[in-house]
């Protein structure tokens, strides 16, 4: 999976991964991500308050946690070869909105 993209991640293998996920269904939040990136970079949502097509392309207002990256860096996330609290101390991972919900998010990432 060290080959995986953006693009993958969130049209393809997290949507998946949330299909029928109960503790990610229980979080019942939105999250926006705002990736930057030449290539593969973009917004997506993530809508946990919703039993199906959670995931979608660009963002929702009233994101309850937006999470800011660069597209290289979360990839490193997703495959586990940089972890969230070193990115976060780094400024690698920026967070707005609710950090408890930042948190959560390794219920389903990674």
């Amino acid at each position: 999976m060290a080959d995986v993209t953006c693009q993958e991640i969130f049209g393809t293998i997290l949507p998946e991964r949330l299909n029928g996920n109960e503790k990610a269904r229980a979080i019942d939040s939105l999250y926006v991500f705002e990736l930057t990136g030449d290539d593969d970079g973009g917004t997506w949502t993530v809508d946990l308050r919703k039993d199906s097509d959670q995931v979608t392309e660009g963002e929702t207002e009233g994101a309850d946690c937006t999470i800011t990256m660069t597209s290289e860096n979360f990839v490193k996330l997703w495959t586990g070869s940089l972890a969230a609290s070193a990115a976060y101390m780094f400024g690698k991972l920026k967070v707005k909105g609710d950090m408890g919900l930042a948190l959560k998010l390794q219920t389903f990432i990674g």
